[in-house]
């Protein structure tokens, strides 16, 4: 087998589609059935990214007054929560002129302000709304029909898929958004996850949050949490591995105080500079945490080329704690708020505080604005 059969070539992921795309697909589906008295097979919209896209129909039933189409998710080659979901739109007539859109099962409902979407309306985003509502237009005035209709926008299994999403944090209860700006979905990209950093800064920020956490996981969160218990949930951030961006956008919001919460393989890198801190992005600088442990006062040269010479950062951290040298953890701290301080050219007061994998905090420091 040779290396290219191994692993695609990203240039060869197939792209998919969004919730927002499959909710016009299945709408336009739901209302020609309805219209014409004739289930729809499949059908073709136009996307947002400027192109055409033909959808099939997993299921497409008539009844008096109303009509009901489904097609199922295709997320490509993308790691996507909502992949497989089927999405379903049920178009009735209605006596109230227009269109009326809201969402049924497995819908999320929005509760918390900040998100784009008003707070008890359901979560279908502006830009899958405007897909759906021109479609509907469109057809009905190309049928000449002036009655008013609804349309409900329904995920038998929402709910349980939002559990994998933010959705919840983010005051969205009951099921998943229907997103998407594209209408495709490009494999493999950061821009979903980058886009629920920005909703969840300004949750945080319509929740009158002046201070957030920012982790870098699930487990780094938790230990925030119990670091900072006075702070409502919507202060807690997951950034992932977009360090910077996640910085950048709490400035860009307003957000006071930011603070930098994970364990030592992420924030040697962060210390070092580095703000995107995937596995991949930039190896560990083991030379730099050699320096740190000198200016810690490690004088053992044994010591410092073991550090030199380790396999990962953790290591690093459980030689250091073993041999006493804490201060190395708090110059590691200071170094994390001065990178990020130059990352966003200073007006925010940055911390960091640096855990171990079993929640143990090795250290904690702190650099005010004006100290960029």
């Amino acid at each position: 087998m040779d290396g290219k059969s191994k692993k695609k070539d990203k240039k060869e992921m197939r792209s998919g589609y969004t919730t927002g795309a499959c909710a016009t697909a299945t709408t336009k589906a739901a209302l020609l059935t309805l219209i014409t008295g004739e289930p729809q097979a499949e059908v073709t919209i136009y996307l947002p990214v400027g192109k055409f896209a033909t959808f099939e129909m997993e299921s497409c039933i008539i009844e008096p007054g109303l009509a009901e189409a489904g097609t199922i998710k295709d997320a490509g080659d993308d790691p996507d929560a909502t992949h497989g979901a089927l999405i379903k739109s049920t178009v009735t007539w209605c006596d109230k002129p227009g269109i009326t859109l809201d969402g049924g099962i497995g819908v999320g409902r929005v509760t918390k302000e900040g998100l784009p979407v008003p707070v008890g309306e359901a979560a279908i985003n502006p830009v899958p709304r405007k897909m759906i509502y021109e479609t509907a237009e469109e057809i009905l005035t190309s049928h000449g029909i002036k009655r008013g209709i609804k349309i409900i926008i329904s995920v038998p299994e929402g709910e349980k898929i939002a559990e994998k999403t933010l959705n919840k944090r983010l005051g969205i209860i009951g099921g998943i958004s229907i997103l998407g700006t594209r209408g495709t979905v490009i494999p493999f990209s950061s821009s979903a996850y980058m886009a629920s950093i920005v909703q969840a800064v300004s949750v945080a920020r319509a929740s009158h949050c002046d201070h957030v956490v920012i982790t870098t996981g699930g487990r780094s969160e938790k230990y925030g949490m119990q670091q900072y218990p006075e702070l409502p949930e919507e202060a807690f951030i997951e950034m992932g591995d977009f360090v910077g961006f996640t910085l950048k956008q709490c400035k860009r919001q307003g957000i006071k105080k930011v603070s930098l919460v994970g364990m030592m393989g992420k924030f040697s890198k962060v210390a070092q500079g580095v703000m995107m801190v995937h596995s991949k992005s930039a190896p560990i600088d083991f030379n730099f945490l050699s320096s740190v442990a000198y200016e810690a006062g490690v004088r053992d040269q044994n010591l410092l080329e073991t550090i030199e010479q380790a396999n990962t950062a953790s290591q690093v951290g459980d030689i250091l704690l073993e041999h006493g040298f804490l201060d190395f953890f708090t110059i590691l701290c200071t170094y994390c708020c001065l990178s990020g301080l130059k990352e966003v050219g200073g007006g925010i007061s940055i911390e960091t505080s640096l855990y171990t994998m079993k929640g143990t905090l090795l250290g904690k420091a702190g650099k005010n604005e004006e100290q960029d």
